[in-house]
């Protein structure tokens, strides 16, 4: 069943609604997803290797929660929901950081970017990811640009790391 996804204009808000199967493969249509970015004490970054049979990136690392915001879900709920199906917990203090927009020639996505600490276990369904693993942050540095990475986990890093950086300077 093809799941019907809000279509948003760059404030976020709702202007239609369209099947994902429409969505994908249009970069004209905004729609809505959430990310969140698990780290661990040491200031790791845990990374999912998405399963060869995804239509988007597949084998490619990604952030570690990827998913889109469903028909008249909010955001929070989005993100709890993912966050479950994709790594089997209930994050505690997840922190807001950013939101972007991010292109590429399929789709379009109104990025909303969390955080929080784990340190696992995490569960994860074999069908979706193949393998989870934290990564430091100088290995992710050295993957940029090599096809390791999906595209939108490269841009996501880009923009983590200039939100750091500035959180870290005061800027």
């Amino acid at each position: 069943m093809d799941e019907i996804l809000d279509i948003v204009n760059e404030k976020g808000e709702i202007i239609g609604k369209a099947p994902r199967s429409e969505i994908h493969g249009n970069n004209k249509l905004l729609h809505r997803v959430v990310h969140v970015l698990v780290l661990n004490r040491k200031g790791d970054i845990l990374l999912q290797k998405r399963s060869m049979n995804k239509d988007v990136a597949p084998g490619r690392w990604d952030t570690s929660v990827g998913g889109h915001v469903n028909e008249g879900e909010s955001i929070q709920e989005a993100l709890e929901r993912e966050t479950m199906e994709e790594l089997g917990i209930k994050p505690e203090e997840v922190r807001f950081l950013y939101t972007y927009i991010h292109t590429n020639p399929y789709e379009s996505e109104l990025v909303y970017t969390h955080e929080c600490l784990h340190e696992g276990p995490f569960k994860y369904d074999k069908e979706e990811i193949e393998e989870l693993r934290f990564w430091s942050i100088e290995e992710i540095k050295q993957s940029l640009g090599k096809g390791i990475l999906s595209d939108n986990f490269e841009d996501e890093f880009r923009r983590f790391m200039e939100f750091k950086n500035k959180r870290n300077t005061g800027g």
